[in-house]
């Protein structure tokens, strides 16, 4: 039986080769330290699917913003284009539990806009990687600040955290809610709340 400060070593140094054979090893690892059997039937799979699972889940650090950015259109549009309730999931950096939520995203165009799929595709992005909610908000507002170039960003997220729901505190209703506001959202009252108002009403 190798001695806990072995396998906790092993563990290290398989962390430092994220690709190939030890990403399955290291799960293997893993699964004797929490006390299982890695070669009984329900578990001799897992090792290959946590690692197909978290390389899906971390996808967003092979994705580049700027590409999903790169197309704009020219037109003579200066109202606000908003999309909300963009469903996401993310990993907390933390505690490698998931939170998920809704995210409302809106910008005040400067004679260029994007297609509006570009929005989702650029929360997904960031919101697959390992995060935390105030990071993840900042990084969507400030990305389509910086390639869009408009007015004023704004970015609202509202998520449960497993991270509190399951374990610590163990609140399985609270949710946190964070925002990003840029330009004319954070310098006009009326603007920030015409879009915050818009966020919460149902116009079907």
């Amino acid at each position: 039986m190798p001695h806990a400060d072995d396998e906790v070593r092993q563990l290290k140094q398989a962390l430092e080769i994220p690709s190939g054979k030890e990403w399955e090893s290291t799960v293997r690892l893993l699964l004797r330290l929490i006390g299982e059997d890695p070669t009984r039937e329900g578990l001799r799979r897992t090792p290959l699917r946590v690692k197909q699972s978290l390389q899906f889940l971390t996808a967003g650090y092979r994705q580049d913003p700027a590409k999903i950015l790169n197309r704009c259109f020219t037109v003579r549009q200066d109202e606000m284009v908003i999309v909300k309730d963009i469903d996401f999931f993310s990993l907390c950096e933390h505690h490698l539990l998931p939170f998920f939520g809704k995210c409302h995203v809106a910008y005040m165009p400067d004679k260029k806009i994007i297609g509006l799929s570009k929005i989702p595709r650029l929360v997904d992005a960031f919101a697959h990687r390992l995060q935390v909610q105030e990071r993840l908000t900042t990084q969507i507002a400030e990305s389509l600040q910086e390639h869009l170039k408009p007015t004023g960003v704004a970015c609202v997220i509202e998520a449960y955290h497993l991270c509190m729901m399951m374990r610590g505190v163990q609140k399985q209703n609270t949710r946190a809610v964070t925002s990003s506001m840029l330009g004319v959202f954070r310098a006009s009252d009326k603007t920030r709340t015409e879009f915050l108002t818009l966020i919460r009403s149902n116009l079907a």
